[in-house]
């Protein structure tokens, strides 16, 4: 697997000249004073939408490789969920998002805050930490809104509808800033879910003057109140722009920041600009994709600019993998192919589901040109930037997030860097992965590609679990659960005490919220 998972990689380098590392070989640890930090989440953005993933992508992210070409990239980086709420969840908290109250799905524009305030995050870490904390973008964790009638109000509906109980003159709380961030701007779920309004600390930044809605398969939306200020079209763009003018007002300013730009694209409503439109030669997915690059790029350039390159930490990946909206038919008879050599998309519990582009650039400490091929998540961003910081994690923080650190100074290490990684599917399905084996404890996708826990024919006719190895078997066309049952055995005794320990690290046991939840695949522990 390692094999095909280098060969783009070294295609794409070897025309840059960009040098070849592996960060298992000893690295150089510098002083310096503490780093910035900008974590750039895009959405729904797949593996093999970053053309120096994928050797043969049709999408030619440039700025994204030049991103790459200074610092490191992992080929095998994942998300703690294969979608969007439970994944942003985990970035956050460090924690696994089956762990909270959501045991499946994603939450809807209305939902109340899924994060309770005396949970520690990302934000109020490095604000402890003496940092100038920013969110802007899709938030999509849920936070609460004014509400004239609770009684009349159904936070969990995505249509149109009782959104006339939601008061937009007065404040949300539970949002961004009970999180530890100093400054909040954005939108409350997806693209795709209203209300459509900009929430700017705490307070709406234009009345909804109108009701919108888009019936298109590509630029869908449901309908929904929108403000007065907000245009579907223009939301990344604006997000970008807030974004920029964040880097130039910390100029001058001597206490680091960090922000945490979480695009709402390239999901639905895929919309890229007229600038950008059949630019790809593919479709509008291909598009929305080398227009995100394009701002990517000018970001990274105003903070080249204002001086704070060479010591801001910069990260770039994906909340999942490509939502089949991309029409990956289309892409695929063109060449293209979101998840490059990994099965499914977003929502499966299949690698394309949560194996994302993942890029990280330090100039002060991380060598150019480096490349991981150890197994992460994005639960890892928690432990990593504590240890970078200074911060001393607490037994009830961070409990299934590692240090990357090692990884990011290219430090030896022996075996895996993880213990095991646990991924979860839309459904709630659970598989966990350590080393090259991967079990997943449900018969198809976990999802919406083939076979769904709804093709009930195709379901009956297979096995209750799957395992794979994926060193020999990336696109996991052969399911080995009846060849190697003493790896099924052992995956799932591991994954069994992950869940009743509350936590996949060293530390003492926590609780998970909930004890009395219901997950698809808790009936697995009593398993014969």
């Amino acid at each position: 697997m390692k094999r095909i998972r280098r060969l783009g990689i070294l295609v794409m380098m070897a025309g840059s000249g960009i040098l070849m590392t592996s960060c298992r070989q000893p690295g150089e640890k510098k002083a310096s004073d503490l780093p910035n930090i900008l974590i750039i989440l895009a959405d729904d953005l797949g593996y093999g939408d970053v053309s120096c993933f994928n050797e043969n992508s049709k999408v030619n992210t440039v700025h994204l490789d030049e991103l790459a070409s200074g610092g490191m990239i992992f080929t095998d980086a994942h998300t703690s969920s294969s979608v969007c709420t439970p994944t942003r969840y985990g970035i956050l908290t460090g924690r696994y998002n089956w762990r909270s109250r959501l045991k499946s799905s994603v939450l809807s524009g209305k939902s109340k805050a899924l994060i309770p305030a005396e949970r520690t995050t990302l934000a109020s870490l490095l604000k402890e930490q003496g940092y100038h904390t920013a969110f802007i973008g899709k938030w999509h964790l849920g936070w609460d809104w004014a509400i004239m009638d609770p009684a009349h109000f159904n936070e969990s509906d995505l249509n149109f509808g009782q959104f006339e109980e939601i008061d937009f003159t007065q404040p949300i709380s539970n949002g961004p800033g009970s999180l530890g961030f100093d400054y909040s701007y954005g939108h409350s779920g997806s693209l795709d879910m209203a209300p459509y309004v900009y929430v700017e600390n705490s307070r709406v930044t234009a009345l909804p003057d109108r009701v919108t809605g888009n019936s298109d398969s590509y630029a869908f939306w449901r309908e929904g109140p929108t403000g007065k200020d907000f245009i579907h079209e223009e939301v990344t763009p604006n997000f970008f722009s807030h974004a920029m003018d964040f880097i130039r007002q910390q100029k001058e300013d001597k206490q680091p920041f960090f922000l945490y730009l979480a695009l709402p694209s390239p999901h639905t409503p895929i919309l890229p600009t007229p600038r950008w439109q059949g630019k790809s030669r593919l479709n509008v997915y291909g598009d929305f994709v080398l227009m995100i690059d394009d701002y990517t790029g000018q970001l990274l350039e105003v903070l080249e600019e204002s001086g704070m390159k060479e010591n801001t930490l910069v990260f770039f990946t994906s909340d999942n993998g490509c939502s089949p909206r991309a029409n990956f038919e289309l892409l695929g008879n063109l060449g293209h192919d979101p998840s490059y050599v990994f099965r499914g998309h977003k929502a499966d519990i299949f690698e394309g589901g949560h194996r994302v582009p993942f890029i990280a650039r330090w100039p002060s400490r991380i060598k150019a040109g480096a490349i991981c091929d150890q197994t992460i998540c994005t639960t890892d961003f928690f432990r990593t930037l504590a240890g970078i910081t200074g911060y001393t994690v607490e037994d009830d923080q961070g409990e299934d997030s590692y240090d990357l650190t090692p990884l990011l100074q290219q430090r030896p290490v022996e075996g895996s860097f993880r213990e095991a990684t646990v991924h979860h599917s839309i459904t709630g399905d659970f598989a966990i992965r350590k080393g090259d084996w991967k079990l997943i404890m449900c018969p198809g996708s976990g999802g919406w590609s083939f076979p769904t826990p709804g093709d009930v024919e195709a379901i009956d006719t297979l096995p209750g679990v799957q395992l794979y190895n994926l060193e020999e078997d990336p696109g996991e066309t052969t399911n080995l659960q009846g060849i190697h049952p003493e790896k099924v055995s052992e995956l799932k005794s591991l994954l069994t005490r992950y869940i009743q320990k509350g936590r996949s690290t060293p530390g003492i046991p926590q609780q998970n919220d909930s004890i009395d939840f219901e997950w698809n695949q808790i009936s697995f522990i009593n398993q014969k």
